[in-house]
């Protein structure tokens, strides 16, 4: 019987799911359960890191396993876990590959960097260690295809960094895993410069409404909708990006064209992109209602992914401890 390579990937609980994680992530999770041997995690280990409320974690975690259920991943081809109930697991091997990574190549992450700028009054070691945990996040598992976007590049190569270090220190055979692209795996924010982000808002969500989606779109940055060349950035070329991922390269090029002939109408562009972002949502939203209506068929999915993920775990730690001389 042939071996299945292995997939890890995770969502921190902080806030639900948005369409850029959907686009840069779980679509790409959801391609993968139907070729590979897929284990998918609510990291909400990594949720605490910045401020958080601890009285609605629990929801939000739900929440997220409920996304997770609601978009596409189906617990007959994959297995999902809760990040926390493994983590006695998860922060052994976080540990162990602390102890030989440097400090100063963490300092130089441009994710580190730039959550230290977001969250000013709150830089703590948690947040320092936090790729380091991402690394033992998969490395405790040796998968080999991470579905995030592209802004995690960096945290990959740490972690591919790691794996080389302590194979060479210590003679272990953790696997060095590679990104797994899919075609949104960067997705423009609608109210700014850089990727859509929680934290600075002017996002959607996988179960907003068709008017709540025209309120955020209504809310987009353009400009007069005219001129000689089609701008490279800024917030009409950001819309025009999202016309792209849901309506067709076809739809996205007309309108490029339009902007330097008879002008973009951007009231009926948002109208017509809610419309096909909605489209798009109805059939996630269906299933998450379903899987929210059994709660009990939900926790054995949850307790299934535990102890499938468990063993594996097990197994690594076991070697890994053996190399380094501790049992």
């Amino acid at each position: 019987m042939e071996i299945k390579k292995r997939v890890f990937s995770g969502i921190r609980a902080n806030a639900r799911p948005h369409i850029g994680n959907y686009l840069g992530a779980i679509k790409g999770m959801i391609e993968l359960q139907d070729k590979f041997d897929c284990i998918f995690s609510v990291v909400d280990l990594h949720s605490i890191n910045v401020p958080y409320d601890p009285k609605s974690l629990q929801s939000s975690v739900r929440d997220v396993v409920l996304d997770y259920l609601g978009a596409g991943l189906d617990p007959k081809k994959c297995h999902l876990l809760i990040q926390s109930q493994m983590a006695g697991e998860h922060l052994e091997l976080a540990y162990y590959l602390g102890c030989v990574y440097p400090v100063s190549r963490i300092e130089d992450l441009p994710t580190y960097k730039d959550k230290k700028e977001t969250y000013p009054d709150y830089v703590n070691i948690g947040l320092f260690y936090y790729p380091v945990l991402m690394a033992a996040d998969i490395l405790i598992y040796n998968a080999e295809f991470i579905p995030v976007g592209i802004d995690q590049e960096p945290h990959i190569e740490v972690t591919r960094e790691m794996a080389r270090k302590f194979n060479s220190m210590y003679g272990t055979k953790l696997v060095e895993p590679q990104r797994y692209a899919t075609p949104g795996g960067s997705v423009p924010s609608l109210v700014g410069e850089g990727k859509m982000s929680k934290s600075k808002g002017g996002t959607i969500t996988l179960t907003d409404s068709l008017e709540e989606i025209k309120a955020v779109l209504a809310k987009a940055v353009t400009d007069s909708g005219k001129g000689e060349s089609f701008p490279a950035t800024g917030g009409t070329a950001n819309l025009v990006t999202f016309v792209e991922l849901f309506e067709g390269h076809d739809r996205a090029q007309q309108y490029r064209s339009m902007y330097k002939e008879s002008g973009i109408k951007y009231g009926e562009l948002k109208t017509e992109l809610a419309e096909a972002i909605y489209k798009e949502l109805q059939p996630i939203q269906v299933r998450r209602e379903y899987y929210a209506a059994h709660p009990e068929l939900v926790e054995g999915i949850l307790e299934e992914g535990k102890n499938y993920a468990q063993k594996i775990a097990r197994a690594t730690l076991e070697e890994v401890r053996q190399k380094m001389g501790l049992v």
